[in-house]
């Protein structure tokens, strides 16, 4: 780390978490809560403290004050010795910080590692385990926080000043109690001895301690029977709740009464056992005045009272291991002693031992088991007055070889008593003593074992009546014992039933218990083998593949992934195959089909019969047709990088899976009855998941391969080197073993491309001369209108180029597009070659392969492009759908704004009027996407220009560009200007006869005035199309009046949806539709018929709204909404004669 150019986040953690682990031994494993050993809290203000080396500091301002000179010393003596290396692993850090209990800084790295998609299984294990937080009280807590304790978390200083003056950057307000009441205690002693000899800095009374204060007070008049007191004061202070602690607004637990406050604030403090010096490290900013002036002597005098505090405390702890080592020895000599006695002399059983001087035993067990029911038998000898005594002698060897058989046990025995009673009178008196061997269970408890199998026997006869009286939610917890018997018992069909109680033991079992039933069956497998795994385990997961609960399925599913390790390879690649394709392709659940994805992928990860690959692929395609979005993304994640894997090793990845992908796409791009885009997109997202195999087989197959040196120092790879992968399977490093690896091979593989060419690198070579030419041919045939295919081709090419590289992409990509593009003015005119320009290929090109990188030199090639086919396209009169497709993809991007709207002004002011027509309306497409600061500045400005051009087509172009602002914009100002400029081309002279301008108008009006704002439809948009309808009555051209007629009816049609108040109603809109339905009378009765309806239900809402004037303004669109006038409505629509073609042109907007 301290190195300063290496970004551990940049490395792989699988190997090197190995290596630490193995570095660290035990403390690596160490629970957490078990504290970090370290020497003693040193002065935060010594010498030893600013000398730490600044790589080692961690967040000092963001941890425990209580140990941080503990855990800056224990950071430095970890990691002195890792100064020299190059990089330190994640999980070391990780570690370093759990140990020296920087919890808040641990879970920071935990959540960073998170967001960059690495987890970390130390923070992970961590943090999702409760007890790591849990107080423990086995030691004080201040003992805990010095480090000097056994162990247990660390606590954060608190503090008791208020909440104004709390520093929320330094403190966390989640720390223990004790440790807020403890340094509370210290503070407030601090503040004391500051206010007693300075008595003129008492500070003012702050309103939290007022509050706090009365709440105090309030209860000690309630509990001392003063309760109009009370009141009166609770009157006095009504903005206050004294019933709630919180109420006050201090993070700190609510303290004692005040009687308790008046009885410690007297007391001696206590003594130097009872207390421990706090070591907080502090900024130098952060001290104040009263500390940067002390006197050397003061300071060096507190230094010493903390050496001597840390003596002593050594004492002590000296003192207490000699005590506990006597201790030890003492209860050996007597551990011995007993041992000795119990095998030569048997202890007298009515003299009980108390618990406590049982000596410990052994965790082993040591093979004794009674029978108790030789105290029943008939021929037993009548019993003294005295209870028998039994000899026990353990066999050693039970104690030395704690796994070897259970021994069978030694006879045992007893004091024969010396009375004279007869047989019949002893069973007699010993009836009475109630004990039942008669029952089941009675059977099981007189009967006890004596061997390990009669362990098993018993264990397997008795957990079938113990599962069912065991509570749901705890069932887990005998999960252990199952297994166990499961594996060690002799019966075959006692362990069929033990495991079908294991998989049938949680009616529907939840995420946390399937996990602990699958770890019991991946440890049973690795215990028994694959042959009793398949005999036994298998036919449970069958049983269950049909199950009514889909929990019990997906345990199933979950099941054969974890257990495909440890099947014959036979069974692992029929039988359980054959399951999950069922399963696949049956299963309703989401989260069934989920799992079983993902544990296919396991199975391709561990199959090697090369005859699957066929139904692997079928699987692959199953799954990506899914219609759940889990499942297609658990194929992307999981399978396809794993079946991706196997193909590399047989030979297919280049050879068959990418080309029967290719070839199926080119079949759906030939299909004559449409695109099917949902198709295209599943395997054009397969493809994209093949990169990254792809790119790995190229590099391990390179010429260069040999040449590979990991003992030098290899630079860390670029963070944007490669496309984030959607899960590590997919990620390259992963791929070829790790981050070193790849970072030596992409330096040989950048200069292999750069000055060795690549002759004899077969695996590039497919991907230039085969895969580039096919996939260039493929998209010159996708429709460029389909928003969605250009979409996801710009994707794959985007991720290709990333992945690649950039030499790659300059050298081998764009030549080809280059080639075929041919972007040369001399054709213009002959349009010879230039088909190709309204294709697919222009935004695929532009929006995937010029954007791939961001550089200077990349958008400078890119603006070019634009600019040339804008030019090419404009001045060929050829349709312009694909600069339209590039621009709606670029402009997606914010990133882009600034650049299209620099190729927009090259049409500005270009010469031709072909080009600004183009450009003004490009900007249409534009606006919505761009924000109103650049429609203000760089719009605008550019169709006001545009607005008075010379020739009227470029005029007539700027219409809908300013259609589309009044939809979109809000800036008052900015709408005005349009508003000017649409009213020029309305109410000037020279305007009046341009038939295409009007259409235009109108054609806007209808799509932008439901959107619009209502003021601006109400003051402009009616009254004007009122106008131009009553002007079309007039209209001498037929032709031209059936255009207009046309187009007004769809705009009132869009119109008739929105609010349209009575006055409106009245002087606009009923005029207008009148006018328009004179016009319809003549040339298309059919239209003339719903011009009536609307008209009519116009006006009766006109009239009911005179009659009830407290209903309020309703629209057309309210009245059409009833059921009655839906049903004039399409009656009226039925009335129609046109042909269904014509009927559907009347409300479709044209374009």
């Amino acid at each position: 780390m301290a190195t300063g150019n290496v970004n551990p986040f940049n490395l792989s953690d699988s190997e090197d978490e190995a290596e630490q682990r193995q570095e660290d031994g035990v403390d690596t494993e160490r629970s957490p809560s078990d504290g970090a050993p370290g020497p003693p809290s040193n002065n935060p203000f010594s010498p030893q403290a600013d000398a730490e080396h600044p790589a080692l500091l961690l967040s000092s301002t963001r941890t425990s004050p209580s140990v941080e000179g503990i855990s800056v010393a224990a950071a430095a003596a970890t990691m002195a010795g890792g100064l020299a290396e190059t990089r330190v692993s994640v999980d070391v850090i990780a570690a370093q910080l759990i140990r020296d209990q920087y919890i808040l800084t641990a879970l920071e790295f935990h959540t960073e590692l998170l967001e960059a998609g690495r987890e970390l299984p130390r923070l992970r294990d961590y943090f999702s385990n409760p007890g790591n937080f849990e107080r423990q009280s086995g030691t004080p807590p201040a003992c805990k926080d010095q480090g000097l304790g056994p162990g247990g978390p660390l606590n954060r200083a608190g503090s008791i000043s208020t909440l104004d003056s709390l520093d929320f950057a330094r403190y966390s307000d989640d720390g223990n109690r004790e440790s807020d009441e403890r340094v509370a205690e210290s503070d407030t002693r601090e503040r004391s001895k500051n206010y007693n000899s300075n008595p003129e800095i008492q500070e003012p009374i702050r309103p939290l301690e007022k509050r706090a204060l009365n709440f105090l007070v309030n209860e000690y008049l309630l509990k001392n029977e003063y309760k109009l007191s009370a009141i009166t004061f609770s009157d006095e202070n009504d903005d206050q709740d004294f019933e709630l602690w919180d109420d006050v607004g201090l993070n700190i637990p609510k303290p004692p009464d005040l009687l308790q406050i008046y009885r410690n604030c007297g007391s001696a403090l206590p003594s130097p056992r009872d207390t421990v010096d706090v070591a907080v490290g502090v900024e130098s900013g952060e001290l104040t005045g009263n500390y940067i002036t002390q006197k050397p002597d003061l300071l060096q005098k507190q230094q010493m009272e903390v050496v001597e505090e840390l003596e002593y405390q050594i004492s002590l702890l000296n003192k207490e291991k000699q005590s506990l080592a006597d201790q030890i020895k003492k209860l050996q000599s007597e551990i011995q002693s007993l041992r000795r006695t119990v095998s030569t002399h048997p202890p007298d059983q009515s003299s009980e031992t108390h618990p406590s001087s049982i000596p410990p035993q052994s965790p082993h067990d040591n093979g004794q088991y009674l029978d108790v029911r030789g105290a029943s038998e008939p021929n037993s000898r009548p019993a003294e007055s005295n209870p028998p005594t039994q000899t026990v002698s353990p066999p050693p060897q039970t104690i030395t070889q704690p796994h070897a058989k259970l021994k069978s046990r030694e006879s045992v025995v007893f004091d024969q008593p010396n009375r004279k009673l007869s047989p019949a009178f002893q069973q007699a008196l010993l009836s009475f003593c109630k004990m039942s061997a008669d029952s089941r269970l009675g059977a099981e408890v007189s009967r006890i074992a004596d061997s390990e199998e009669s362990v098993m026997l018993m264990l397997g006869r008795c957990l079938p009546h113990i599962v069912p009286n065991v509570l749901l939610a705890k069932r887990e917890e005998l999960i252990p014992l199952i297994l166990c018997t499961a594996c060690l018992h002799p019966e075959p069909k006692e362990r069929d039933q033990l495991l079908h109680i294991l998989f049938n033991l949680i009616k529907r079992p939840d995420d946390e218990q399937r996990q602990m039933i699958l770890t019991g069956c991946v440890a049973f497998a690795r215990h028994v083998g694959p042959t009793r795994v398949e005999a036994e385990l298998l036919p449970q997961c069958w049983e269950q593949i049909n199950h009514k609960y889909p929990e019990r399925r997906l345990l199933v599913a979950e099941a054969c992934g974890a257990l495909a390790p440890y099947l014959p390879k036979e069974i692992r690649s029929s039988l359980v195959l054959s399951m999950l394709q069922q399963m696949l392709a049956e299963d309703k659940a989401d989260m069934v089909r989920e799992a079983v994805v993902k544990s296919l992928a396991i199975i391709m990860g561990y199959i090697n019969d090369p005859d699957k690959y066929p139904q692997g692929f079928e699987l692959m395609l199953l799954s990506l047709g899914d219609p759940s979005e889990r499942v297609v993304s658990a194929i992307h994640q999981v399978f396809i990088p794993a079946f991706a894997a196997w193909t590399i090793e047989l030979g297919n990845l280049q050879t068959t899976l990418i080309p029967s992908l290719l070839a199926r796409i080119e079949t759906l791009l030939k299909n004559e009855h449409g695109l099917d885009e949902h198709k295209l997109h599943m395997l054009l997202s397969a493809l994209q998941s093949l990169i990254p195999p792809l790119f790995s087989v190229v590099l391990q197959n390179a010429p260069f391969t040999h040449r590979v040196n990991l003992q030098g120092h290899t630079p860390p790879i670029e963070v944007t080197r490669f496309p984030r992968p959607a899960s590590p399977l997919q990620d390259v490093a992963t791929i070829v073993g790790s981050r070193e690896t790849l970072s030596a091979l992409l330096i040989l593989y950048d200069y292999q491309l750069e000055h060795e060419g690549t002759t004899g690198w077969d695996s590039l070579l497919w991907v230039v001369n085969q895969l580039l030419p096919q996939l260039i041919d493929i998209v010159g045939r996708v429709n460029v209108t389909s928003t969605t295919c250009v979409h996801e081709f710009s994707r794959f090419f985007w991720r290709l180029c990333r992945t690649f590289g950039k030499i790659f992409t300059n050298t081998k990509v764009k030549p080809q597009f280059q080639e075929i593009l041919r972007l040369s003015e001399e054709n213009v005119d002959a349009l010879t070659g230039n088909g190709i320009l309204t294709k697919a290929t222009v935004p695929i090109y532009a929006t995937g392969v010029l954007t791939s990188y961001n550089q200077e030199e990349d958008r400078k090639l890119l603006v070019g492009f634009l600019e040339d086919v804008m030019t090419t396209l404009s001045l060929s009169h050829a349709p312009l759908d694909s600069l339209k497709a590039s621009f709606v993809e670029l402009g997606a991007n914010p990133v882009y704004h600034e650049l299209l709207l620099t190729v927009l002004w090259y049409g500005v002011v270009h010469t031709s009027a072909l080009v600004r027509c183009t450009a003004a309306r490009m900007f249409e497409l534009l606006v919505k996407g761009v924000n109103e600061t650049l429609v203000a500045q760089r719009v605008v400005p550019a169709l006001i220009t545009l607005s008075s051009d010379p020739e009227i087509s470029v005029r007539i172009s700027t219409i809908p560009a300013f259609g589309t602002i009044m939809e979109t914009v809000t800036q008052k100002e900015l709408l005005e200007r349009v508003k000017m400029q649409l009213a020029s081309f309305l109410e000037d002279p020279q305007y009046q006869d341009q038939h295409s301008l009007h259409m235009e108008i109108i054609r806007t009006f209808g799509r932008v005035g439901p959107n619009a704002e209502p003021r601006f439809r109400d003051e402009f948009v009616l009254p004007h199309l009122h106008k131009l309808a009553l002007g079309n009555n007039v209209q001498p051209s037929e032709s031209k009046r059936i255009d207009i007629a046309t187009q007004l009816f769809e705009a009132y049609s869009a119109l008739s949806c929105c609010f349209i108040s009575e006055e409106l109603m009245v002087t606009h809109f009923l005029p207008g539709l009148r006018c328009l339905r004179a016009d319809m009378e003549q040339l298309s009765p059919e239209h003339e018929v719903i011009l009536s309806s609307m008209i009519k239900e116009g006006e009766t809402k006109v009239e009911n709204r005179g009659i009830g004037q407290a209903e309020g303004s309703v629209s057309i669109a309210a009245s059409l909404v009833g059921e009655d006038a839906k049903t004039k409505f399409l009656s009226k629509m039925g009335q129609l004669t046109t042909s269904g073609a014509m009927l559907a042109n009347v409300f479709q907007r044209k374009k």
